[in-house]
């Protein structure tokens, strides 16, 4: 059955529980309709590209064609320095892709046993794409990066993905440790809508908030 989709509505281009309530919460201001591409009926497609943009305009540009709405995707992932900025654009699927079970907890004992237990700089870095339709040619991209360190031991229960495991530069929370609202300020994902807000804004795709 169809779903009814407001005028002005966008699809998030994430099946990721997580990533689509931290972007509900971002755009909340705007009043923008956001509906995950799930609840429309769309699967995940796959993510073959190397560079985070890549796979950010992929997503976008096929859950735009299957809903016909404006669509706004993320690509992100946790870059760690003593593995190469890996697992990078692999972080879901980390420990999946080594021939173990999916999930997150899998995911964060691969990185403890790859990296001998032993903390390392990292960064969470985030590419967000908006596209008019399937076909736009000039999609509006931002992208930001989130400083800080992986831990060998999980910290707090908030969050989602590598979250626990990483404290960012200048606090002394992990990023599952602190409240969703200043997450909301400081993460990878809320710099990098700040800057695609900004945009969109100056392009007159987006409508400020009222004051």
């Amino acid at each position: 059955m169809a779903v009814m989709t407001p005028p002005g509505a966008w699809v998030i281009a994430s099946s990721n529980l997580g990533k689509i309530s931290e972007f509900k919460s971002l755009f909340e201001p705007f009043k923008v309709d956001l509906i995950a591409q799930a609840d429309l009926g769309i699967k995940e497609v796959p993510e073959p590209h190397p560079s985070f943009v890549e796979n950010a305009l992929v997503k976008a540009r096929e859950a735009s064609r299957l809903a016909s709405l404006p669509a706004l995707s993320d690509d992100s992932g946790i870059c760690i320095e003593q593995l190469q900025d890996r697992p990078g654009v692999h972080s879901a699927r980390w420990s999946l892709i080594h021939g173990g079970s999916a999930g997150d907890a899998m995911n964060n004992e691969l990185v403890k046993q790859q990296l001998h237990g032993k903390s390392s700089r990292a960064y969470f870095f985030c590419v967000l794409a908006f596209l008019r339709w399937p076909d736009d040619p000039v999609p509006v991209l931002a992208q930001a990066s989130w400083q800080g360190l992986w831990l060998p031991e999980a910290r707090g229960s908030a969050g989602f993905g590598y979250d626990p495991h990483f404290l960012p530069d200048g606090q002394e929370e992990t990023a599952a440790e602190m409240s969703p609202s200043l997450k909301n300020r400081l993460s990878h994902r809320a710099m990098a809508t700040a800057a695609l807000v900004e945009q969109l804004l100056r392009l007159g795709r987006l409508s400020a908030p009222a004051k």
